[in-house]
C-alpha cells in the first residue's frame, strides 16, 4: 500500500473585527429594604454595544450613554442631596442592577426611605428612571 502521510498544521484564526466586552443588565425597582427580599414592582433589560442599545428599557440609548459617561459606576447616578422635599414616611424602595457591564459582573443596589426620596435622588437621569 502506498499513500501519503502528513501532519496537518492548524492555521491561526484572525480575531473578529467586532469584538467587544458585553454589557447586558437587568434593572429593577422593588418595595423593601434589600434587593434580595424586596417585592419587585418593575424591571427592564438593557444591552449596550458600541453601535447600539437595546432591551425593554424605555430610553435604552440615553441609559447606555449615561452609563458610559459614569464608567459603569451606578452610585454616580444617584444624587447626594435630594432635589425636592419629601415626607419622612418609612416605606423603603430599592433599586437594583444585576448583570454584566463591559465584561465585568455587576450587582448594585440602593435603598431609599420611600418612593419620593428615590425620585428626588435619581437626579432625572435616564438609566434608573424607568
Amino acid at each position: 500500500m502506498s499513500g501519503t502521510a502528513g501532519t496537518a498544521q492548524a492555521q491561526p484564526k484572525a480575531a473578529p473585527a467586532g469584538l467587544y466586552a458585553p454589557s447586558s443588565l437587568v434593572l429593577a425597582v422593588g418595595q423593601g429594604e434589600e434587593a434580595d427580599t424586596a417585592t419587585m414592582q418593575r424591571a427592564v433589560t438593557l444591552t449596550c454595544t458600541p453601535k447600539a442599545a437595546s432591551g425593554s428599557h424605555p430610553a435604552a440609548s440615553a441609559a447606555c450613554a449615561e452609563l458610559r459617561a459614569a464608567n459603569g459606576e451606578f452610585a454616580r447616578l444617584v444624587g447626594k442631596t435630594p432635589g425636592m422635599a419629601c415626607t419622612k414616611e418609612w416605606k423603603p424602595v430599592v433599586v437594583s442592577v444585576d448583570g454584566v457591564w463591559q465584561g465585568r459582573r455587576v450587582a448594585w443596589s440602593a435603598t431609599f426611605g420611600n418612593n419620593c426620596e428615590m425620585q428626588a435622588s435619581l437626579t432625572g437621569g435616564a438609566t434608573l428612571t424607568f
